[in-house]
């Protein structure tokens, strides 16, 4: 829904009801993630994408009925059997689209969910999409860490059940389909929910006021990454050095990512990349990364030389084998990368494919399926 917000709020604020069409799972290789959603306004204009294309028509069809009669809907699109162009997906994969009808009356608290998003506040939206009554369809609570949830889903125990959850989801920042009994039970069928979870962005931090630094900090901002640039060196780290880094920071950067630490701000989705090859910088630095309870990636620039020099000292200040074993050096996948941007591609390749499973080999040289299901 993010990516399509803007729009939605606009309509919902001057009193409009849209058909918004929401991936709720994927199954094989389906082009969108859970989450992706598609409006039909109110003048019959269709914004955002739950297939890149493939059954967009037929979402688009079933958002105006369910405009026409107010009730939600749910459709599951895969490959058809007899022609592989009929509505369905060429790609082989299968998505479930639920499909509802948001206004100020069927979704009042849009307004707040969407304040909540644009500063920065995790917050989780969870639907009922299954369910043996259909009553309970549609219903809607919201969740946010360390507040009672608003709305409810039915009763206590779901309630109880799904709040759990969806911050669980919000921690790892994942849409989900959630599955329990009719009344919440963890081991029952019969009821799916949807969770939105609209947590902060993921943080990339950026060690080094280099060259390279400014190529990487650019493909983060593209990945939606909120990036910090930290420099000890006040010459170097300047916003005009690096103007898609969100936060340029001048100071040492071990005491920084401490203090980071101590602060909260610091989760598995965190990219650490430390380009400074310098020892009196990496080698503290690398000290407080690798000990960090949570992170979702920590690259090192260098040579294999500057490697073994630094891994040498690090055992020296006694970082175990298993602490070194989290980090990713010389840092990226092998491109035969040469200029910063290009290295830069290198990188983010390395730790997309940590984040998601992949392996880094060509997708020609490989069977099975190509998208990869992130467990957890």
């Amino acid at each position: 829904m993010r990516e399509v917000l803007p729009e939605l709020l606009r309509w919902w604020e001057q009193g409009h009801s849209i058909g918004v069409g929401t991936v709720v799972a994927t199954f094989r290789s389906a082009p969108r993630p859970p989450g992706a959603s598609m409006l039909v306004g109110p003048d019959g204009t269709a914004v955002g994408s739950v297939s890149g294309g493939c059954v967009e028509g037929a979402v688009y069809e079933l958002a105006q009925e369910v405009l026409d009669s107010g009730d939600p809907a749910f459709r599951r699109y895969g490959i058809s059997d007899d022609d592989a162009m009929a509505v369905g997906l060429t790609c082989g994969g299968i998505l479930d689209v639920w499909v509802e009808q948001m206004s100020r009356e069927t979704f009042p608290e849009l307004g707040e969910v969407a304040a909540d998003i644009e500063a920065g506040r995790a917050v989780a939206v969870a639907t009922i999409i299954e369910h043996p009554d259909v009553q309970w369809l549609g219903r809607r609570m919201i969740i946010r860490p360390d507040e009672e949830p608003r709305g409810s889903l039915g009763s206590p125990r779901v309630d109880a059940a799904v709040r759990d959850d969806a911050l669980g989801q919000l921690a790892l920042g994942h849409n989900a389909t959630l599955g329990y009994g009719a009344d919440g039970e963890r081991r029952g069928e019969g009821m799916r929910v949807f969770v939105w979870a609209f947590a902060p962005p993921p943080r990339m931090l950026v060690f080094g006021a280099i060259d390279f630094a400014a190529a990487v900090a650019k493909v983060g901002d593209f990945l939606g990454y909120r990036v910090t640039v930290c420099d000890a060196r006040p010459v170097f780290a300047t916003h005009s050095r690096f103007p898609a880094a969100d936060d340029v920071v001048v100071d040492w950067p071990h005491r920084y990512l401490a203090a980071e630490q101590e602060a909260g701000r610091i989760d598995g989705r965190t990219v650490i990349t430390v380009l400074t090859h310098d020892p009196k910088f990496d080698v503290p630095l690398l000290e407080v990364a690798l000990r960090l309870p949570e992170v979702g990636y920590i690259g090192a620039m260098g040579s294999r030389r500057t490697h073994e020099d630094r891994e040498e000292r690090l055992r020296e200040a006694g970082v175990t084998s298993t602490e070194l074993a989290r980090l990713s050096s010389p840092i990226g996948l092998d491109l035969g990368a040469r200029t910063p941007e290009e290295t830069a591609i290198s990188i983010a390749a390395e730790f997309v494919a940590d984040r998601w499973g992949g392996t880094g080999e060509r997708l020609t040289a490989r069977d099975g399926r190509i998208h990869h299901t992130l467990e957890g």
